[in-house]
């Protein structure tokens, strides 16, 4: 028989673990709320849960409902016109300061999918979510360098070379003590007759081969895919700043990764979108936006394009940037250098910046669009498409390129192998729920519905067949 005593210890022990046990259960996924969020959220709410977009920023929300029910929160989520008809008086008070535009309803989410994104919210608002960025740090290095191993390699190939000298030595002796021992004639051999022995001699010539092969091989397989390469861009356009500090969307400047094969390199044109009232950097002042003005004829002082820029010689094109990069300096300046001191230097040396970035042994005109340094380069003979990642596989970017929206210089963070992306498609579910694209595998979707599988990974829709990716 359990005594009293053993027994009650033996329910708190219960207790703490169901409570435990409910306390995990409950416990948001910040992941899961990220991916809702963008799918259900981000059309009308900014991002960064700081600032308004078409509807108010989120950051803050549960402290603005703190007065009600946590339930009426989350009815207030799913579907804010039935608050507002039952006249809830902050669902009310929220209607009409956003000129009684309604909510889009969300009837189907459920307390935990809606728990994960008020979670998101929460971490974005406070920039405590998991791998977060400070944004008033400059990151230079994101991903992680592969170790050298090179010293250590020369080390070892050095004491093996000591030791097979060494050893070939002992042999050498043990032979002749043999053969002195049978009474046979016989003398030492110096080591340069050792070292320039047939077998050695052999010896070297295969170990050549095999070393000349691997590196050959090695150097091939890893052609164009540079783990690491972060190249010097004739503009220093920082990914820190414009995706992370400003969050702008990496679709919307590599606008054809959601349509086509290529990601593209965003024209000057999508630059100016921006950058036509943005004309001072935050970083670099004019020196770096000044290179975009340069290379489309934006002349910034009348906030106009130039006419017949194509035709205009260097030295009108350096009089109008020499005048504006000199006008910027003298009002933004005028406190920190009264006379005006460096103000010639400056102008010198971001002309000179300017004509350097846009010109070069190929394009001797300033005129015409900027010579950006590939980083990504895949061969020929293997075919990627980013929409098909993008857009179907609803891929992030930041699953190949690492955290860009961390990067001032954008490098390859990831190694592009073939078994890397074979790893991919192997362990990488596909996201059926409400894909369009992937309606027609009934039978994976009658499956998933029946709980006979909880998951379709790329590989069992044909991601590891040699014609996908070597057509």
């Amino acid at each position: 028989m359990i005594s009293r005593f053993a027994f009650s210890r033996l329910t708190l022990v219960l207790v703490f673990a169901l409570s435990s046990f409910i306390a995990s259960a409950q416990e948001a996924d910040i992941e899961a709320g990220k991916t809702m969020f963008r799918n259900l959220c981000a059309a009308c709410h900014n991002k960064d849960m700081k600032s308004d977009l078409t509807g108010p920023a989120l950051g803050g929300l549960e402290d603005r409902w703190a007065a009600f029910p946590k339930e009426d929160l989350y009815s207030w989520i799913r579907n804010s016109q039935a608050l507002v008809k039952a006249g809830h008086p902050r669902a009310v008070e929220v209607y009409n300061q956003w000129k009684q535009v309604p909510m889009t309803p969300f009837t189907s989410l459920t307390d935990p999918e809606i728990t994960n994104i008020i979670a998101y919210i929460n971490c974005t608002f406070t920039n405590s979510c998991p791998g977060a960025v400070d944004m008033n740090k400059t990151v230079v290095e994101v991903a992680p360098k592969k170790k050298d191993y090179t010293f250590q390699l020369l080390i070892t190939a050095l004491i093996l070379g000591i030791l097979a000298i060494v050893f070939a030595g002992i042999i050498a002796n043990l032979n002749y003590m043999s053969k002195l021992q049978e009474g046979q004639e016989a003398r030492r051999k110096s080591l340069v007759e050792i070292l320039t022995s047939r077998g050695v001699v052999g010896f070297v010539i295969f170990a050549l081969i095999v070393l000349g092969g691997y590196t050959t091989v090695n150097n091939a397989v890893a052609l164009g895919r540079q783990q690491g390469y972060a190249p010097e861009q004739p503009i220093k356009f920082s990914h820190a700043t414009h995706a992370g500090l400003h969050k702008i969307d990496c679709q919307y400047c590599h606008d054809g990764a959601r349509r086509s094969k290529h990601s593209v390199i965003p024209a000057a044109n999508t630059c100016m979108n921006c950058h036509a009232a943005v004309d001072v950097g935050s970083q670099y002042g004019t020196a770096e936006i000044t290179k975009i003005y340069a290379s489309i004829g934006w002349n910034p002082s009348e906030k106009q394009y130039m006419e017949n820029y194509d035709k205009m010689s260097e030295a009108d094109i350096e009089k109008v940037y020499r005048k504006w990069i000199a006008d910027v300096y003298t009002r933004d300046m005028k406190d920190k250098d009264p006379k005006m001191d460096r103000l010639e230097k400056t102008v010198n040396e971001q002309w000179r910046a300017i004509k350097a970035s846009l010109t070069n042994e190929n394009k001797s005109k300033i005129q015409g669009p900027i010579e950006w340094v590939r980083i990504h380069s895949l061969p020929d003979h293997a075919y990627f498409n980013h929409a098909q990642h993008v857009s179907v596989g609803k891929v992030a970017c930041q699953t190949c390129h690492g955290p860009v929206e961390a990067m001032e210089v954008v490098q390859q963070h990831s190694p592009l192998s073939m078994g890397w992306c074979v790893n991919c498609h192997r362990q990488t579910e596909v996201k059926f729920a409400d894909n369009e694209y992937y309606k027609s595998y009934q039978r994976y979707h009658e499956e998933i519905k029946k709980g006979e599988r909880k998951a379709v990974t790329v590989e069992e829709i044909g991601g590891l067949e040699c014609q996908k990716c070597h057509y």
